[in-house]
């Protein structure tokens, strides 16, 4: 998550904004803040900041021994119960280590030390009567519907093996995680899919863990309504060119809606730094996911996934936070299923919570070209990605899909003994004709440089030179970062193939 601190001391502390001092140790109420945060609205801690703004720091080299304690601790029941994990990481600011500690609202009422804690704009206090315990039970169990318990709801109406297939996920993308040594039921309980309600004295697995783990016919059981419907419209706009009507769980309809997207939506050629990344699943896990995590599943509204010519569009039931446009500097991110939230975040399938809307914003400007992305938070939650129609044909040299782009082509162990024919030059545009050109003046340019000179995208300049590559024109010499180009010396001394 991006981490703006100017902003932070110019609100100061409030309800859902917390400094703490330590310098060498972790405070002793920071779990007491934590669960206030939990049982309220959620909020952000900074330690490394007295109550007066001015910055004290961490010793730099505790800093993510911190990081490490809180996220043991967050799974000790005795500090905090039931078990929460948030999102922390280390900040420098002004030349001093400061931790982040990210909380979410929960779905779940939280104690710490035997003791539920509140949070107003004073501070923390303690929740003292069976009158006000009560009333905060009934305030999460209106707000969050996939807390609802079903007593009747048993691990026998799971889809077989879906509950070992996310705990081995989990496993291999987070070696160490906490979770990994718990039982099954442990588990259940750890993550808030199995629970107790206290004002009403019931007890079973939750909506959570139907919707993420359960068979067809138990969901539809329970939730007769739920599905989600992905649609191509791009020839028949009054009814649909494709569709798959999903009402699996969860995690298999996930698989689903990315399966539909990579059928319908080609890949895109980009290099972040030296690793090439799928701009395809960066925007659109997110937009998926955020379908299936934050739907209000009481309403009966479809959700519903749309391809167009020109862009993509969802739609969900939603329960409004904050009304309105979402853009990624002014929005406070909140969970509407934190538990469904959680799963999905732990076995990677989404970003912490906050982070996905960052990354559509800015991978989306990569992809299509065009930063009119829309996140509206309203009854019915709207997301509109835009779509470059070039990206839909062959042809475009700023676009490479998945099936043109593979690997990048390896360093012959030799060089070629026969001369390339006139042919693979005969169609060489101009931009791969100025790359030639710039090469052969400065065999160490990179593909940003050509991109400011010759006034085109850097994964344009990229394919273009996979594209002389495949041809046999160029090679690469040496590693990515401290190789040079060679063009072939067997290129035709043809001038105007090196022409500007």
């Amino acid at each position: 998550m991006k981490v703006n601190i100017p902003l932070l001391l110019q609100k100061g502390e409030g309800l859902m904004v917390e400094f703490k001092r330590a310098k060498n140790k972790l405070p002793e109420n920071l779990f007491e803040t934590i669960c206030a945060f939990l049982n309220r609205n959620g909020g952000t801690i900074v330690l490394g900041i007295n109550d007066d703004k001015t910055i004290s720091g961490i010793d730099p080299d505790l800093a993510q021994k911190f990081c490490k304690d809180i996220a043991n601790l967050s799974n000790n029941p005795q500090k905090l119960f039931p078990s929460f994990l948030f999102d922390t990481q280390v900040v420098e600011y002004r030349e001093e280590s400061l931790v982040h500690i990210f909380v979410p609202a929960s779905s779940q009422v939280h104690s710490c030390k035997g003791k539920i804690y509140d949070r107003n704009a004073d501070g923390d206090f303690v929740l003292r009567t069976s009158e006000q315990i009560k009333n905060l039970y009934v305030r999460k169990s209106n707000l969050y519907s996939e807390n609802t318990i079903y007593p009747y709801l048993y691990e026998t109406d799971f889809a077989k093996g879906i509950v070992e297939r996310v705990r081995k996920i989990m496993r291999v993308y987070r070696p160490d995680h906490p979770w990994n040594e718990l039982t099954n039921i442990e588990f259940f309980k750890t993550t808030g899919l199995y629970r107790r309600d206290l004002a009403t004295d019931t007890e079973g697995f939750t909506m959570a863990a139907l919707l993420l783990f359960g068979k067809d016919e138990a969901i539809q059981s329970a939730i007769p309504h739920y599905k989600v419907d992905a649609l191509l419209r791009r020839v028949n706009i009054d009814r649909y060119d494709d569709r798959e009507n999903i009402r699996c769980n969860l995690i298999e309809a996930y698989d689903r809606l990315m399966a539909f997207v990579a059928k319908h939506l080609p890949d895109k050629f980009y290099l972040q730094g030296d690793m090439r990344i799928s701009l395809r699943e960066k925007i659109f896990r997110e937009i998926v996911a955020n379908m299936l995590i934050h739907r209000e599943y009481t309403n009966a509204y479809p959700s519903t996934l749309t391809i167009y010519r020109n862009k993509l569009e969802s739609r969900n039931a939603n329960r409004p936070h904050l009304y309105g446009l979402l853009m990624p500097d002014n929005f406070e991110p909140f969970p509407k299923n934190p538990h469904i939230a959680q799963i999905f975040t732990q076995i990677g399938r989404s970003e912490e919570l906050g982070t996905g809307i960052h990354n559509v914003f800015k991978y989306a400007q990569i992809y299509s070209g065009s930063d009119k992305v829309v996140f509206n938070d309203e009854d019915i939650f709207v997301t509109t990605v835009p779509i470059d129609e070039k990206l839909l044909y062959n042809g475009v040299d700023e676009v490479v899909t998945d099936e043109i782009m593979e690997k990048p082509t390896e360093k012959p162990t030799e060089k070629p003994t026969e001369k390339p024919t006139e042919k693979p030059t005969e169609n060489l545009s101009k931009n791969q004709r100025k790359i030639i050109n710039l090469i052969k003046q400065n065999p160490k340019i990179t593909s940003e440089e050509i991109s400011q000179l010759i006034e085109i995208r850097a994964d344009s300049v990229r394919y273009n030179i996979q594209s002389l590559k495949k041809l046999g024109l160029i090679e690469r010499v040496g590693s990515p970062k401290g190789g040079y180009w060679q063009i072939n010396a067997n290129l035709p001394a043809k001038p105007d193939y090196l022409s500007n």
